[in-house]
């Protein structure tokens, strides 16, 4: 088997998808995509498999669509017991693989972290909180801010991701978002 341990600190890693399951009795796995589209994840030949604590690199020669989600091989695994050992593992890539973004694009692991502000009627600065993580939704993606040291209070917020009409600025230079958001909802 072609693996490696791999040595990377983890902030440069992005998490893309997770192993879940086997599929069928040659080594195949069942492939859950954060990827837009899904099948993007399998653009990456080299995966770092984050599992239990422990990082290696694995080596994708082939994936395909499945019903409605994805499978792999992961060379030199051609046994359905050798497979199930990757079963729940975060499939990640060093950021500097992705592809670079437009002017106006961000990746979403690139907004968590942020500080979220907001103003009052007296035009204030109000820390909301840091993001936490994105949510794909069926109308629009939404930031979910969780409260930190300094924020408003200890309250979670979902806040809908709908540029030019509650997201204002992002410059993650600086390490911030605004937004027009009601600090009591």
């Amino acid at each position: 088997m072609t693996q490696t341990a791999v040595e990377a600190s983890s902030k440069s890693l992005v998490t893309l998808g997770k192993i879940t399951a086997v599929y069928g009795i040659k080594g195949w796995v069942k492939v859950y995509s954060h990827t837009n589209p899904m099948t993007n994840i399998l653009d990456y030949k080299h995966w770092i498999l984050d599992h239990n604590g422990r990082q290696q690199t694995i080596e994708v020669d082939q994936g395909r669509r499945q019903a409605k989600g994805l499978i792999a091989h992961i060379v030199g695994c051609d046994d359905r017991d050798i497979a199930r050992q990757y079963c729940g593992a975060e499939i990640k890539v060093h950021s500097s693989e992705l592809p670079e973004t437009a002017d106006d694009e961000i990746y979403w692991h690139e907004l968590e972290g942020l500080d979220v502000f907001t103003r009052n009627d007296a035009d204030e600065k109000i820390l909301l909180g840091k993001v936490s993580h994105l949510m794909e939704t069926g109308a629009n993606d939404v930031l979910v801010i969780r409260p930190c040291r300094g924020s408003i209070d200890k309250s979670q917020r979902l806040v809908p991701w709908l540029v030019d009409q509650v997201i204002e600025e992002v410059n993650s230079e600086e390490g911030f978002i605004r937004i027009d958001w009601d600090p009591e909802f």
